[in-house]
């Protein structure tokens, strides 16, 4: 027989169940010091805690793959459109029904069908070496396929998505048979195989091994930033040209989110990703991840400011997602290794 307190403690706990505290699961693929601080501010406000689970971005969406309907994940946030709409392909994503998301993200930055959105901008131009280039020697894209530029270029692998998405993006507007002739004039100005990141391609542009490299934006300003002097005297030898300013524009990337199909908490993710979408948000990417904001009334930060103002890309990024794997066997057929 129960005793008195053990037998009010069970019918109020019949009456009353306690209810589990407000939560959002992240699998992010950025790292945690560049995500975290919006997390916490978001977990300050809202009182959702957040579960945050950081990693290799193509192993977070091989895990999301695997776990299926058991996945605790509520919002995938990746780096890199055609990770994304590899998510999408593979169902791994819902549609979010939301008019204040969709009005702060550009049309051409979120899927049409609301199943991910831009976080941040990422812009992919050519950095060339001050001393070896003078920048009315550039122009277009295109260009870096004449015979001046040979033995004078570094850019990473075909097997990074960076490059994958660019080469996706001049098929979409120049078509696949200028792009093959394009890569197969770019691989015969390469200085070096390709290897490394885009920091190693800035540094080989900084010590001489190459005069042009195409990398994006953020890694010259987090090396101009960085701690160790080395990485800021080899970021303060080379400067920044956009190409195809009279054109299209130069291509531009994102870091974005979606939420996951089997979400247990999709409300609450629903909720992380417009925080993620505000203007305070915004601003913090702006400030310290050297990244671009999505939305057009936030302010973009002095080190941004100091690359001077560009034309990008407008094509639609869901398209350039697309066509990835396409661009990958492109590249190959050229010789891009």
């Amino acid at each position: 027989m129960l005793k008195p307190v053990a037998a009010l403690i069970l019918g109020l706990s019949a009456l009353a169940p306690v209810q589990a505290a407000e939560e959002v699961n992240v699998y992010s693929a950025r790292k945690e010091a560049l995500i975290k601080p919006v997390l916490d501010k978001f977990t300050a406000q809202t009182g959702i805690k957040v579960n945050l689970i950081t990693g290799n971005a193509d192993t977070l969406l091989s895990r999301i793959a695997t776990e299926g309907q058991f996945s605790p994940a509520d919002i995938l946030v990746t780096t890199d459109v055609g990770r994304l709409q590899w998510a999408k392909e593979s169902n791994l994503l819902q549609s979010v029904q939301s008019d204040e998301i969709k009005g702060l993200v550009p049309q051409n930055l979120r899927d049409q069908n609301n199943q991910w959105f831009a976080l941040t901008l990422r812009a992919r131009p050519v950095m060339y070496a001050i001393d070896r280039v003078k920048p009315e020697e550039l122009g277009r894209l295109e260009d870096l396929t004449d015979a001046k530029w040979k033995g004078r270029i570094c850019v990473r692998s075909s097997s990074n998505i960076y490059n994958q998405s660019m080469v996706s993006a001049l098929m979409e507007q120049i078509g696949e048979q200028a792009t093959l002739a394009w890569a197969k004039g770019l691989v015969k100005n390469f200085a070096r195989p390709p290897k490394g990141g885009d920091r190693d391609q800035i540094k080989a542009v900084a010590a001489g091994q190459c005069d042009i490299a195409i990398a994006n934006t953020y890694y010259l300003i987090g090396m101009l930033g960085d701690a160790d002097q080395s990485q800021v005297d080899a970021a303060k030898k080379v400067a920044v040209f956009w190409p195809n300013q009279q054109d299209r524009g130069t291509h531009v990337n994102i870091s974005g989110a979606g939420v996951t199909k089997y979400a247990p908490n999709a409300e609450n993710a629903k909720a992380l990703l417009s925080f993620m979408l505000n203007k305070e948000s915004q601003q913090w990417y702006a400030e310290h991840n050297g990244e671009y904001p999505v939305r057009q009334d936030v302010e973009i930060s002095d080190s941004l400011k100091a690359l001077g103002k560009f034309k990008a890309e407008s094509i639609p990024l869901e398209k350039v997602g697309a066509r990835n794997a396409d661009a990958l066997m492109l590249m190959n057929k050229a010789g891009w290794k």
